[in-house]
């Protein structure tokens, strides 16, 4: 029901949202022949930039949960607004006053999105999304007006009107069945606007294999861009300028959220792809910018190009085992950086201008293609398997393949690794610089880009996301290498600094390098060339700060450069090919430095995401067989051994050199797992611990004969004390369902001690890591709050004290406790307890007495042994 809700409202702000800026479109363009336009163009600009952010989120949230139309429609329409926004107020401002000049920023993006709507719509239509259908071709035939409108007075600004208004009234239309959808708790629909039939076909496609369905809108970005200049060749717009700008920089911002989400979408190559593009169309929208500065046209760094070309080759290899047709599109983007390179004014001539014609038809039917497999049963061939097979029958090469495929080492992560893209961008950085600029006029050639986005956004991109993956010294030393491809990169050449500011440039390199120091000396435990890649960066920063001192020899430069680059080709080819195959083709290395304990040597741990029923499995297998491993619970997490393993319990106890004083405490999935023993308890403490559990209260009960039941034999004396036990039912169903397939199971702090509670499984590893068989992985701990602990060494009379009062309050403890008193006090005497209750309960203890016996007073004990042994209760 929430689910539905959530997709409910989504449709419902993405539509209304279209139906409110064309609405705004619609009064632009009835009142287009006024005098005075009802809506100024500035404003207009800023509405929709507000609704291409409101789009923006629409389209993500639906992708993120089920791929439909709906989604590339959200998307499209949000970056065809973004441009179009910025373009009116560029108007606005009085940048675009001449009508030539607003024709000429506005067609480019007009073009793209007339298709790629119309691709949009008929999709649509083959797959019955009919008001989806309508709503992109409306806004399609009104983009294809306005094209006409501006070359021709005779199509007139009411058409393109009329054609919004269509678009409002069916989004409205369908936004209004999904509110009252949502409102009525779907007992209200209207007709055309029921998904019960679309939520069942999303959901097997969704699960019926790994597709990246933000493809289809980084396809869509890629149209755009080529339009641009594409339209400049065919005559289409009669010269290149800052006010198409807008459209460039509004995709490349948009494929880097295509290459972000992509990573969610564990398409690593497809992500990478999308983050070489995006530095192509913000170097294209700098080129545009150049009569800010200057007045010649800039010129390309050859050498820069032509590694731009090796990678994408790389790239479309590689691609090609995933599908023949993607890694054939990927060749368009070779060629077109070869001839950027062969031409020294790049954008603005025509050889690169007609391999954006052809990247501009490519793009669009591999838009038409992605699309239409998304969505419907019989898929266009498109290769997909015909190379991988043929790898697959070579003995030397093993495709790595599988559902944890980018599973990161340690545990679970939303994210693929990026670091196939962290190494290219430091390739295409340090390629870039080995440029030599007039230190005169350094903005004559286009270093800027490559540098800033290549080596710092992108970078930062990827150390971000090997972060979010758990790799801590590779994200730190992609960031730090981010900020500092960004401000020198800016700064040098930006023509930023000159002898004045050389002295404050060169205390900040040094500042770098001394971080750098530490990278590379943390790296001697990582690996030889994760080694090597640092201490070359080291190279690189050496020659700016001798640059910034003016001191830098002959040559220097581009020697550091050409290494570092070198050494990052290396790592990009070895963490594409260890991503894609088996075996250690091009290895990274062993460290260079061995320690003893965790990491010291190849054999580690066993790590396994909590969120696979397998993987609870493979842990119950560990532990019957006499294992020990680190689990998640309710609390922080735990070492745990099953009780039936003697050998087991007594290898936790010593794991962890356990203090005597400091027992480990005993855990069950449900009473039944105690029944055998049950006639050793009081009817009284039976009832109270079923009433209690499963929750964070630890029951401190008498130690007896029933402990002799669990089959722990002589390792028993390692739980409790001699006089109690402290037992319970923990509230989470990972570590219950591990207890259904185990048995009961005794438990002690994840963690040496005298040391901190583990709150997460990398810590667990990383204290715990040499000494455990395995740890269930399932990221932060839920609470941070400790446990009730309560003493029933003496319910039997009547009296219960508490150790400690936890998330659980004392009152609702008692509150507990008084209702199953109920059950024995019928007719309360003085006392609290009737005759009939009384009488009960004094047979029964007098019948267990030798079984269970009285706990003598320890509370200090007791409490320590309540969550785990674990002498810091403030988390447990």
């Amino acid at each position: 029901m929430a689910v539905r809700k959530a997709e409910s409202l989504h449709y419902s702000i993405g539509l209304l949202g279209i139906s409110a800026g064309s609405l705004l479109l619609a009064v632009h363009f009835y009142s287009s022949l006024r005098a005075a336009p009802v809506i100024p163009s500035t404003a207009l600009g800023i509405l929709l930039l507000i609704l291409s952010s409101l789009l923006a989120y629409a389209g993500i949230w639906r992708s993120l949960r089920n791929a439909t139309l709906f989604s590339s429609l959200f998307l499209t329409i949000s970056v065809f607004w973004c441009g179009y926004g910025v373009v009116f107020i560029l108007r606005g401002q009085g940048v675009l006053d001449d009508t030539g000049d607003f024709r000429n920023a506005l067609v480019p993006g007009l073009v793209t999105f007339t298709l790629a709507l119309l691709i949009i719509a008929v999709v649509g239509f083959l797959n019955k999304e009919v008001v989806l259908a309508v709503i992109a071709s409306a806004v399609s035939l009104a983009s294809a007006h306005e094209v006409a409108m501006h070359y021709n007075t005779a199509f007139g600004s009411s058409a393109v009107a009329c054609n919004y208004m269509i678009v409002c009234l069916a989004g409205g239309y369908f936004a209004l069945g999904r509110i009252l959808y949502f409102l009525s708790k779907e007992k209200i629909t209207i007709p055309g606007t029921d998904l019960a039939k679309n939520k069942a076909h999303e959901q097997i496609q969704s699960t019926s294999g790994s597709m990246n369905h933000f493809a289809v809108t980084g396809l869509i970005l890629n149209m755009l861009s080529a339009s641009v200049f594409g339209c400049r060749l065919l005559g289409v717009t009669s010269k290149l300028f800052i006010g198409q700008v807008p459209w460039l920089w509004a995709a490349g911002i948009y494929q880097i959220g295509a290459c972000i989400l992509s990573y969610r979408a564990m398409d690593v190559l497809m992500a990478t792809f999308f983050g070489f593009t995006s530095i192509l169309k913000f170097a294209g929208g700098y080129c545009l910018l150049y009569p800010i500065w200057q007045t010649e046209e800039p010129s390309f760094p050859i050498p820069f190009l032509v590694v731009f070309s090796i990678l994408f080759a790389v790239l479309a290899l590689f691609l090609t085992l995933k599908s023949l047709v993607d890694g054939l599109y990927l060749l368009f983007y070779v060629a077109y950086c070869i001839a950027l390179a062969c031409r020294p004014k790049g954008f603005f001539e025509g050889g690169p201008q007609g391999v954006d014609v052809a990247i501009f038809v490519a793009s669009a039917l591999m838009t038409m293609i992605h699309l239409y497999n998304a969505k419907a049963g019989a898929k266009i061939p498109t290769g997909k398997g015909v190379v991988k097979a043929l790898v697959a029958s070579s003995s030397f090469l093993k495709l790595r393949e599988g559902a944890n495929l980018h599973t990161p080492y340690l545990g679970y992560s939303k994210y693929a690794d990026a670091e196939v893209l962290g190494y290219a961008c430091s390739v295409l950085a340090s390629f870039a610089i080995t440029v030599t600029v007039d230190t005169q006029a350094p903005l004559d050639t286009v270093v800027i880009p490559w540098v800033v986005v290549a080596g710092g956004i992108l970078k930062l991109l990827s150390g971000s996301v090997a972060f979010a993956r758990g790799k801590t010294l590779e994200s730190s030393a992609f960031i730090l290498y981010a900020v500092m491809w960004t401000i020198w990169g800016l700064t040098r050449y930006g023509g930023l600094y000159g002898t004045s500011r050389s002295f404050h440039t060169a205390v900040g390199i040094i500042a770098f390098m001394l971080f750098n120091s530490f990278i590379v000396f943390c790296t001697l435990f990582l690996s030889i060339t994760w080694f090597f890649y640092s201490l070359t960066f080291l190279l690189i920063a050496v020659s700016f700060l001798l640059d910034a001192i003016s001191a830098l020899p002959a040559g220097y430069d581009i020697a550091a450069s050409l290494i570092f680059g070198l050494v990052s080709f290396y790592c990009f080819l070895s963490a594409l090919f260890n991503s894609t195959f088996e075996g250690s083709c091009l290895p990274m290395g062993r460290p260079l430095v061995q320690l003893s304990g965790v990491g010291g040597g190849m054999t580690k741990c066993l790590h396994l995401p909590a969120r696979k029923a397998s993987s609870v499995k493979r842990i119950a297998d560990i532990l019957k067989n006499g294992g020990t491993c680190g689990i998640p619970t309710d609390t922080v997490y735990v070492l745990v051994a099953a009780c039936n393993r003697p050998d087991a319990v007594e290898k936790a106890h010593r794991s962890k050199r356990q203090a005597q004083e400091r027992p480990m405490s005993l855990w069950i999935s449900s009473l039944k797992q105690l029944e055998p023993a049950k006639h050793l308890f009081s009817p009284l403490l039976w009832d109270f611990m079923d009433a209690a559990w499963p929750s964070p209260i630890s029951l401190v009960i008498p130690r007896g004969e029933w402990v002799d039941f669990l089959g722990m034999k002589d390792s028993a004396k390692y739980v409790g004390t001699p006089q109690s036990v402290a037992i319970r039912i923990p509230d989470c169903s990972v570590t219950t369902h591990l207890i259904d397939l185990v048995g009961p199971i005794v438990v002690t702090s994840a963690n040496p001690t005298g040391e901190a509670d583990t709150t997460h499984h990398n810590q667990v590893y990383a204290k715990l890591g040499d000494k455990v068989d395995a740890v269930l992985c399932d990221g932060p701990s839920p609470e941070n709050i400790a446990s009730t602990v309560v003493d029933c060494t003496k319910i039997d009379s009547g009296n219960i004290g508490f150790f400690r009062v936890g998330i659980i309050p004392k009152s609702q403890v008692l509150q507990i406790l008084e209702q199953v008193q109920k059950k024995y006090s019928l007719v309360p005497n003085s006392d609290g307890c009737t005759t009939k209750g009384r009488e009960e309960h004094l047979n029964h203890v007098h019948a267990v007495h030798n079984g269970v016996g009285t706990a003598a007073s320890a509370e200090r004990v007791a409490v320590q042994s309540a969550d785990g042994g674990c002498e810091n209760h403030t988390r447990l």
